[in-house]
């Protein structure tokens, strides 16, 4: 069976291009995937008889926290983790190479903003920066090396608005949500030339609010007619972007299905609100077909929107499967 490689995946460029390397990414994770195929057994499902990718299952993202979701012949050359509160269990998300996620998120920052080096890159990441694991502060990283300027900042807001005031290039800054909350209420310094990007959420910080509110919140702080958004996760290796209103975009190599919450096999239409459903084909080492615990909908031109989560999604998350699968 021919392995997929990254230059097959970044070469993505039309919707036949996806499906037939997503079928030929499943029959080779279906069968090295041992998490995998054990699920795909248990729902009963020949893969050689799936011949469409609305048809491919959807591993439960939650079997990443309790078990070794992995593909690959040779041992992982890193495994990142996911960030929790204390009360749950952080997801493992084992990768063969470094190499081909740097290329992929590199490629989708590209497909969105352009070289990195027409930037500068402000890393507002505390609760990441506090950990050891982190893929998205190994994303930002490099993206600051590419840019060349920039940097992180863990607690020293009035270091971080004097470099980025003192800054002539156009600049991101990227901060994990609450942080930004924090800084925009704290010092609501108007930014120049200045993407402000959240994402990450608000990690037990802060009171949950919704994305409206807390975009109202910044924009009014920082001065800026648009939030953008970054959409991401441990277990995923490529990243969707918004540029406002919270639609996001993903790269051609990403797909965003929606399916009932009430029925984890039936995919909704266009434009109704369920779980989110993601085949992430960079995830080669891994598996590419996840059923996260996010809501949203899917938009008529394939961007789609972040709603929520499913109630009760994190108790659930180690315990759910993990007697069957065994």
């Amino acid at each position: 069976m021919n392995m997929i490689t990254i230059d097959d995946v970044l070469r993505i460029t039309s919707p036949e291009m996806f499906d037939s390397c997503a079928l030929r990414l499943f029959r080779f994770q279906a069968e090295r995937c041992a998490p995998y195929r054990r699920y795909i057994e248990l729902l009963g499902i020949d893969p050689a008889e799936v011949e469409r990718v609305e048809d491919v299952p959807m591993l439960p993202i939650e079997l990443f926290k309790s078990e070794d979701v992995y593909s690959a012949a040779t041992p992982p050359e890193v495994i990142f983790t996911s960030s929790n509160t204390g009360s749950t269990c952080a997801s493992r998300h084992m990768m063969a190479s470094l190499e081909d996620y740097r290329r992929t998120f590199v490629a989708a920052f590209e497909r969105f903003y352009g070289d990195p080096a027409e930037w500068s890159i402000y890393g507002l990441l505390p609760s990441y920066l506090e950990r050891e694991g982190s893929s998205l502060v190994y994303m930002v990283d490099e993206l600051i090396r590419r840019a060349g300027s920039g940097g992180f900042y863990l607690n020293d807001y009035e270091r971080l608005i004097a470099d980025v005031e003192a800054d002539p290039k156009p600049k991101i800054l990227l901060g994990v949500s609450y942080a930004l909350w924090d800084l925009a209420e704290q010092y609501a310094p108007k930014l120049d030339r200045t993407i402000v990007m959240e994402t990450g959420g608000m990690k037990g910080r802060r009171k949950e609010i919704s994305k409206g509110e807390l975009h109202a919140i910044l924009k009014q702080g920082f001065g800026v007619e648009h939030i953008h958004s970054e959409y991401g996760m441990a277990e995923l290796t490529s990243q969707a972007y918004s540029s406002g209103e919270g639609i996001f975009r993903a790269p051609g190599w990403m797909r965003v299905l929606v399916r009932d919450v009430n029925d984890p096999f039936d995919h909704t239409p266009t434009g109704m609100r369920g779980g989110i459903d993601i085949i992430d084909l960079a995830n080669l080492s891994s598996c590419a077909f996840i059923q996260t615990q996010d809501v949203g909908r899917v938009l008529e031109d394939d961007s789609f929107m972040i709603e929520g989560r499913i109630a009760g999604s994190d108790i659930r998350g180690c315990n759910l499967l993990v007697h069957d699968m065994r």
